[in-house]
C-alpha cells in the first residue's frame, strides 16, 4: 500500500510546487511509483508535470464533490502519475461545509487509488483551511519546505499548532516525514543561518540534501517539465536527485532480523 505524503507549508512561495513536482521525477527517475494528487487550486503541480489544467477533466474537485472514480481521473506522464486540479477546486471548500465527515473526503477518495503506488504525494494550497485540513487526515506523514529567508519559521509555530490538534482529534497516526531547506544560497551568511535554526528546531528531522536557489528550476515549469527534463546537469536537478536518494534510504524497509 502506498505511503501518502503531504507536503505543506501554509506560507507561500516556499519551493512546494517545485519540491513536489521535481521530487516525483526524480522518485520516478530511481524506479519508485508515484501519484501526485495536486490539491492546489493554483493547478501548478499539474500544469509543471506537464498536463494541460485548462483541460484536465475530470479533476480532484470532481472526484470529493462528484464522487468520481478517481482512477478515472488519474493522468500519466513520463514524471509520474498526478490526479489533476483546476480552479474548479477554489470553490470546493464552501461545497464541502455541509457534507459529512468533511476532514475525510480526501481520504476516502485516495483509499482506492494507493495499491499500484509506492508513494502519493499531496500538494498542499498555501494556507491552512479545509483542504489543506483534508490533506493532513490523508497523509501519513508530512514533507515541510522551508526557505531560506527571513522569516523563515514564521508561520511554523501555527502549523505545528493545527498538526497537534490534527494528531489529537482526527489523524493520530500522522508524523514529520522530514523538513526541505529550500531556496538555499550558501555564500550568504543568512542562509546558514536559517538553515542552523530550522535545525535546532527539528533535530534530526531535517535532509542533509539542500535545495539551491537555481534559475534552471524557476524556468522549467514554463516548459511543463521537471527540472530533470529541461537541464539534467543543473544545480537543481542534483539537488532534486540527491534529495530523492535521501528519502528512499529513509523510506527503505527495515531488514528482517
Amino acid at each position: 500500500m502506498a505511503k501518502t505524503i503531504a507536503i505543506v507549508n501554509q506560507k507561500g512561495g516556499v519551493g512546494k510546487t517545485t519540491t513536489c513536482v521535481n521530487l516525483t521525477a526524480a522518485l520516478q527517475a530511481l524506479g519508485a511509483r508515484v501519484l501526485v494528487c495536486d490539491f492546489d487550486p493554483q493547478a501548478n503541480t499539474t500544469s509543471g508535470l506537464g498536463v494541460d489544467k485548462t483541460t484536465a477533466s475530470p479533476s480532484i474537485y470532481d472526484v470529493l464533490i462528484q464522487g468520481i472514480d478517481p482512477a478515472k481521473a488519474i493522468c500519466t506522464t513520463p514524471y509520474g502519475d498526478v490526479l489533476p486540479a483546476n480552479k474548479t477546486l477554489a470553490g470546493a471548500t464552501v461545497e464541502m461545509i455541509g457534507m459529512d465527515r468533511r476532514e475525510y473526503l480526501l481520504k476516502h477518495a485516495l483509499s482506492g487509488v494507493g495499491e499500484p503506488y509506492d508513494y502519493v504525494f499531496i500538494d498542499c494550497p498555501p494556507s491552512l483551511e479545509l483542504l489543506t485540513l483534508n490533506a493532513l487526515c490523508a497523509a501519513d506523514t508530512l514533507l515541510v519546505p522551508v526557505q531560506c529567508e527571513y522569516y523563515a519559521l514564521e508561520g511554523l509555530s501555527d502549523l505545528l499548532s493545527t498538526i497537534r490538534i490534527v494528531k489529537r482529534s482526527l489523524n493520530p497516526s500522522l508524523a514529520l516525514e522530514g523538513v526541505v531547506l529550500t531556496m538555499y544560497d550558501g555564500r550568504t551568511n543568512l542562509s546558514l543561518q536559517v538553515a542552523e535554526e530550522v535545525k535546532r528546531h527539528f533535530p534530526g528531522q531535517v535532509y542533509a540534501s539542500v535545495i539551491p536557489r537555481n534559475v534552471r528550476l524557476s524556468e522549467a515549469p514554463s516548459y511543463g517539465k521537471p527540472v530533470s527534463a529541461y537541464d539534467a546537469l543543473s544545480r537543481g536537478a542534483e539537488a532534486y536527485a540527491a534529495l530523492a536518494q535521501e528519502f528512499m534510504a529513509h523510506n527503505a524497509p527495515n531488514p528482517k532480523e
